[in-house]
């Protein structure tokens, strides 16, 4: 009797153990994710899984929750969008959430032997997640720079400001880079892509309305007689016109 009461007290401190290492790797009951919870995934999900396995997907029924809790914008609008909190702190958090991002977003690309992304549908959410956050990572370190300088019309608060502002554009164009590799995406990952350009590009030009986007424009036209999908031509269309009206704008001003 006494054997088997310690065979069975084995099992379960193993049983426990398990638990307590997938709860480590994966904190799926926590309901917000900090910078230091995705750094943790972020490690697990490149080095901790193996050739052979999956990574945690939309197609996932055992581990999709992980994936959708590592897209949930929720995750740092929280504590970016509560202005109750101060303004360094959010700058602060923001940056640790964007040096994540920056790991995560190199996760999905891996592609197959006819160079298709096996992802490609989680990889442009997580782009997606990465252009939110920016938004507010550069409006935010832009305000604490109003806020800490001595003179915010300043020539140097305003060279800095429109640098970060222009650094912003320049990563939202990375994101239209992926354009160029459309061959590699389903027609979900396709619609998806368009998506996010209808979606935060506007938002970009209209927290910025005057900020320099003819580098971008220039892109965006070569890119709409490049692409061979409707859905993202159209997106493309979109947003350049949406450019167009704010020079025209601003010409008449």
């Amino acid at each position: 009797m006494k054997k088997t009461n310690t065979i069975l007290l084995a099992i379960i401190c193993l049983l426990l153990t398990n638990c307590k290492n997938e709860n480590d790797k994966y904190p799926i009951d926590k309901r917000y994710w900090d910078a230091m919870d995705y750094a943790n995934v972020i490690q697990e999900l490149k080095y901790g899984i193996d050739q052979d396995e999956n990574l945690p997907s939309l197609d996932d029924p055992e581990n999709r929750i992980v994936y959708e809790k590592l897209i949930d914008q929720q995750n740092f609008k929280v504590v970016l969008d509560d202005n109750e909190l101060g303004l360094k702190h959010r700058s602060k958090v923001a940056t640790d959430f964007f040096m994540r991002w920056r790991d995560m977003n190199t996760i999905y690309r891996t592609t197959d032997r006819k160079d298709n992304y096996i992802y490609d549908r989680e990889l442009v959410k997580v782009y997606h997640f990465g252009l939110a956050l920016q938004l507010r990572y550069f409006k935010l370190g832009n305000d604490v720079i109003i806020e800490s300088s001595d003179d915010p019309n300043s020539d140097r608060a305003k060279n800095v400001i429109d640098s970060n502002i222009e650094a912003l554009i320049g990563n939202y164009n990375n994101y239209l880079d992926e354009i160029n590799e459309e061959k590699a995406f389903s027609d979900e990952g396709e619609r998806l892509l368009s998506s996010g350009i209808d979606e935060y590009f506007t938002e970009l030009l209209e927290l910025y309305p005057e900020a320099n986007y003819r580098g971008m424009l220039r892109k965006i036209k070569l890119l709409k007689k490049k692409s061979n999908s409707e859905i993202i031509k159209s997106s493309l269309e979109k947003i350049a016109k949406l450019i167009e009206s704010r020079n025209e704008e601003e010409n008449q001003i």
